[in-house]
């Protein structure tokens, strides 16, 4: 009985963050909009294309199709190495600034407790896994890229990781793994990570948006306030 205790008592939890607003203080697909028409890689107008569609991302009615055929055509026909080449200098320029230092203490708080750091995120994984990575995730889950003979179409695969389907590819995911986790946090901003953060077991809502914290109050969650600085992921 007592192996079977120290067992269960080793069952690590699993804490899901979401990445935009949540992690880093930006969308991080915005950021690389800048980054690639600094670059003279996409023309200006695919800016002002993309704020229009992140208002209707903020009200939580944004066609995510329209979204990513208007955002992905800048890499179609690009191949992996010349984006892995962009986004080495991205991260430095774009997302190391950006990150939310109570972000990153948070992420550590969970990995001394043994957690498992999933990032669960509606943008592109070509943007998503190379800050998982930086960020010391464990893994990431983002909408999937269709690639030909290592050269990106512009198109996607798969169930797309937004509203709803964020909880579709995360049982999944979790269907997939080997591990048995005794529970889940999870952590969002946005009133589109509901369904999310109704799937965890302990919803944190960060820097929530108006809707977002309405519903946070009246559900008695955990409500955050992540402070950005311009820190630097050192």
């Amino acid at each position: 009985m007592n192996d079977a205790h120290q067992a269960m008592e080793k069952k690590p939890y699993l804490a899901v963050f979401d990445l935009d607003e949540t992690l880093i203080a930006a969308d991080s697909a915005s950021l690389w909009n800048e980054f690639i028409v600094e670059k003279g890689l996409a023309p200006e107008s695919l800016l002002v294309e993309e704020k229009e569609l992140m208002e209707a991302y903020a009200k939580g009615n944004l066609d995510m199709h329209t979204y990513l055929r208007t955002t992905l055509k800048p890499i179609v026909g690009m191949d992996t190495q010349t984006l892995n080449q962009l986004m080495t200098e991205f991260l430095a320029q774009k997302i190391k600034p950006a990150l939310y230092e109570d972000a990153l203490s948070r992420i550590a708080w969970h990995k001394k407790r043994g957690d498992f750091i999933l990032i669960i995120s509606a943008t592109g994984e070509h943007l998503v896994k190379p800050i998982a990575k930086l960020l010391g995730a464990d893994d990431a889950i983002a909408i999937n890229l269709e690639q030909i003979n290592g050269i990106f179409t512009g198109k996607t695969t798969g169930t797309l990781s937004y509203q709803q389907g964020k909880v579709v590819r995360m049982k999944a995911w979790l269907e997939a793994q080997e591990i048995e986790f005794s529970g889940s946090y999870g952590y969002s901003d946005s009133i589109n990570d509901l369904p999310m953060l109704d799937a965890v077991d302990r919803p944190f809502a960060v820097n929530p948006d108006p809707a977002l914290a309405l519903h946070a109050q009246m559900k008695d969650w955990t409500i955050m306030d992540w402070r950005h600085e311009n820190n630097i992921l050192r």
